[in-house]
């Protein structure tokens, strides 16, 4: 009967109907957004940091060119 996704969902939005009301739900669907985002955010920057860390360690790591 709940096999698919879609059913959950369309169980979970009926529920948070019921729980908050609607007018809630905006409130709530823009929080879920910023939280989204602020994820986002924070998972760009440490890649950013583990990309330099992986740059600087491989700067580190050349072998020199052999002398002329």
């Amino acid at each position: 009967m709940f096999d698919s996704i879609d059913d959950w969902l369309i169980i979970a939005v009926v529920a948070g109907i019921l729980f908050y009301g609607s007018s809630k739900i905006p409130q709530l669907a823009r929080s879920l957004g910023r939280s989204v985002g602020e994820f986002k955010k924070g998972r760009l920057e440490v890649e950013r940091e583990i990309r330099a860390e992986q740059a600087a360690h491989a700067s580190d790591a050349a072998p020199a060119a052999p002398p002329r």
